[in-house]
């Protein structure tokens, strides 16, 4: 240990210096992530809706769509819509082919953790529901869904914890979020290994935030 050269790994002079140049980013990666996270969560609903249907027209295509986006990297989704759309005349800026990406991206996993917290409600609330007289979306929204949302918390504030920290991908085609802003410190000063711990520590702050929200969210909703 005595041998290591710790001014190479980690800079504090330099990383103190460029907190406020690297925190100019994280306004970028909120935009994408709460922007992405609701957008998802919206889309996520109905694919839940679809996924549980007996019918296969509402059905195949929810599935599909639910393996597609789980089984296809996020990188390869981005870099296809920004790079690839243009070449058929469909052109989204950095930060609109962002959100459109983890939107696509994350409805597809929470539309399974809403199946699933759907279903774990017991088929009594709906029967019960059903003998007041109630239609099946006054069922759902007055009932199930009440019920459904404080099972489906902690997974869904883990699908927001991933996609903070996805974003920043967002830097391979530009978004000046918080990792590009360290990568252009990095190549500047030639100390990516500095950097690199800072934008780490950064991103680690954030997600400890999310987590005394999501604490404080499960503590109102029991």
């Amino acid at each position: 240990m005595s041998g290591i050269q710790w001014e190479y790994i980690f800079d504090f002079r330099l990383a103190i210096e460029s907190i406020p140049y690297v925190l100019e980013g994280i306004w970028y990666t909120l935009l994408i992530s709460l922007a992405s996270i609701v957008i998802g969560l919206f889309l996520s609903f109905f694919l839940a809706l679809g996924r549980m249907s007996n019918h296969l027209i509402l059905q195949l295509p929810s599935r599909l769509y639910i393996s597609f986006m789980r089984g296809v990297p996020i990188l390869v989704l981005l870099f296809l819509l920004y790079f690839g759309f243009p070449l058929v005349g469909i052109e989204f800026s950095a930060v609109n082919a962002a959100i459109i990406c983890f939107s696509l991206n994350c409805a597809a996993y929470m539309a399974e953790i809403n199946r699933s917290a759907i279903s774990a409600v017991d088929i009594g609330q709906w029967e019960a529901a059903q003998s007041l007289g109630m239609t099946y979306w006054q069922t759902l929204f007055a009932i199930v869904v009440p019920q459904a949302s404080k099972i489906a918390l902690p997974p869904l504030v883990n699908v927001l914890l991933d996609l903070i920290k996805s974003t920043s991908l967002a830097a391979m085609i530009t978004v000046p979020e918080l990792f590009q802003k360290a990568k252009i410190v990095g190549g500047r000063e030639l100390d990516y290994m500095t950097m690199y711990i800072l934008v780490a520590l950064i991103y680690w702050g954030i997600c400890s935030i999310v987590e005394l929200l999501q604490n404080h969210l499960e503590k109102k909703v029991a």
